[in-house]
């Protein structure tokens, strides 16, 4: 089923043909792997610092900016304080970005095409089946991202003249002896209640947003053409391979914005569980702490806006890695195609 290739009526005697869906059945799969994993650890590589910063910010007791914050982290720590549990993140992340994508395409195709049989609209078909896939994909990639969260953040957080672990390793052999399994998935549940809704917020988000700008384009667009029909027949208008980028970048940028505001809260929440060990806890004879306590100390140290610590980071690492990751995960579904007539012209 094709979800993208309908026609917008952006104006009298216009229509914007949009770029078809290139769904999972047309992929290479050998391709679509292997450059992603090139592809998205670039990305990863970009976007890391912005996501020290939104950690370090979210443990901290005390409120400091991010700019005073990113200096206070080179001038003790130097740039690597930037990258701290990189490496970790990165082994990580290539085996559940792979879990993460094969989920949300086989989803979305299979749900796409038994949502249009059922009668729904394609507007309606597509929202619906990308709120699904999300959905999906986040849960299936939790299973591998929750302990490498758990790892890459400790790593991070930790100051250089205070290194309790010398690498991910080390990291993983102290937290299964300390913890056993559990410590590696620590947050586990509220990482599926922040991430899978908000995958499921996003990607329907992303669908319609991009629905509405790809209107706004095609009336802009209308107006701009210069072979206008004069005489009221139907003019086709084919956006070029930068204006599609651009319309992708912008609407993922938006639905990113919109789910680090929404999900804040949970994402402080889950990142003190993750972090916080159990020589940081009370001597209760608990395993660390648990959701209300960390709810309760985060109100003592700051009230409500404790929890939107880190809040600028996480908005600009989501709205950047929205807009970057889409545009090269597009950008990675077309190279990957069996028939390359689907490249955008």
């Amino acid at each position: 089923m094709d979800l993208s290739t309908i026609d917008d009526d952006s104006s009298d005697g216009q229509i914007v043909h949009k770029p078809e869906e290139i769904d999972w059945k047309m992929l290479d799969k050998t391709k679509f792997f292997f450059l992603g994993a090139g592809l998205f650890s670039c990305v990863s590589a970009t976007l890391y610092p912005v996501v020290v910063l939104k950690t370090k910010q979210q443990v901290s007791s005390s409120h400091l900016s991010s700019l005073k914050t990113a200096f206070s982290i080179i001038r003790y720590e130097g740039l690597r304080g930037l990258y701290r549990g990189f490496g970790t993140s990165l082994v990580g992340t290539i085996p559940a970005r792979a879990l993460y994508m094969t989920a949300l395409e086989v989803t979305k195709s299979n749900i796409g095409t038994s949502t249009v049989k059922l009668g729904f609209p394609e507007p309606s078909a597509a929202a619906i089946a990308n709120a699904m896939a999300g959905l999906t994909a986040a849960l299936a990639a939790q299973l591998v991202w929750t302990p490498i969260d758990v790892i890459s953040q400790r790593l991070m957080v930790q100051g250089k003249s205070c290194n309790k672990y010398i690498n991910g390793i080390d990291a993983f052999r102290k937290i299964m002896h300390t913890d056993g399994p559990r410590g590696l998935y620590r947050g586990f549940g509220i990482s599926v209640m922040t991430y899978a809704p908000s995958n499921a917020v996003w990607w329907a988000s992303y669908s319609v947003t991009q629905r509405l700008v790809w209107g706004g384009i095609g009336t802009y667009m209308s107006k701009k053409d210069e072979d206008s029909n004069e005489n009221g027949n139907v003019v086709a208008i084919r956006p070029d391979s930068r204006t599609v980028m651009a319309v992708q970048g912008v609407s993922a940028a938006m639905a990113g914005g919109v789910s680090a505001l929404v999900t804040m809260p949970l994402d402080t929440i889950k990142t003190r569980l993750q972090v916080l060990d159990n020589s940081s806890d009370d001597n209760n004879g608990r395993k660390g702490p648990t959701v209300g306590q960390t709810v309760r100390n985060l109100v003592k140290e700051g009230g409500l806006m404790a929890f939107y610590r880190g809040l600028g980071p996480r908005w600009a690492s989501m709205s950047m890695s929205a807009a970057t990751m889409i545009t090269t995960y597009e950008l990675l579904k077309r190279l990957s195609t069996k028939n390359q007539e689907h490249l955008v012209p």
